[in-house]
């Protein structure tokens, strides 16, 4: 498993308010081009958001689906990446002072992700972590406004 912590500078409230934004994910998931939710009740258990993922000329969509919400202390999310897998994230936000630490756990569950999970796999994840929290805390910190692009919000560039 790849866990990874971050503390967020911000009160608990100012980082679910980014997690409720299904529009924003993009803003701060690594490897996220734009999100769109699916369902008008994210993030209730059982909705969905869609997102797309590029590298260059390629393109895939995935979306991710709720699996667990226990507000205020914990998200836990199932990602479909097509040939991929799924995946399981799990979002613990702990009050920390007057901060929040922010704890990410993933782990690949089904499909090809799954069969060759292994230590290397999680050292990856691990530096998609770093990133992706850090960009979660400046976001939340910086209260930012994701940019506007075609009715889609995109990732700002690290």
């Amino acid at each position: 498993m790849a866990v990874r912590h971050q503390l967020v500078k911000s009160p608990p409230s100012k980082v679910w308010e980014v997690l409720e934004d299904g529009r924003r994910y993009a803003d701060w998931v690594v490897g996220t081009h734009d999100s769109r939710p699916l369902d008008t009740t994210w993030p209730a258990v059982g909705s969905r958001i869609e997102y797309t993922v590029r590298l260059g000329p390629w393109q895939v969509g995935g979306h991710t689906v709720v699996r667990h919400l226990d507000k205020p202390d914990r998200l836990e999310l199932e990602a479909y990446s097509g040939a991929l897998g799924t995946g399981r994230i799990a979002i613990e936000v702990r009050p920390w002072g007057k901060h929040t630490l922010v704890i990410v756990d993933e782990h690949p569950l089904q499909g090809p992700g799954g069969v060759l999970h292994n230590a290397a796999v999680d050292a990856l994840i691990q530096l998609r972590h770093r990133s992706m929290l850090s960009r979660l805390a400046k976001l939340v910190e910086q209260g930012g406004h994701p940019r506007e692009h075609g009715g889609t919000r995109q990732t700002a560039e690290a």
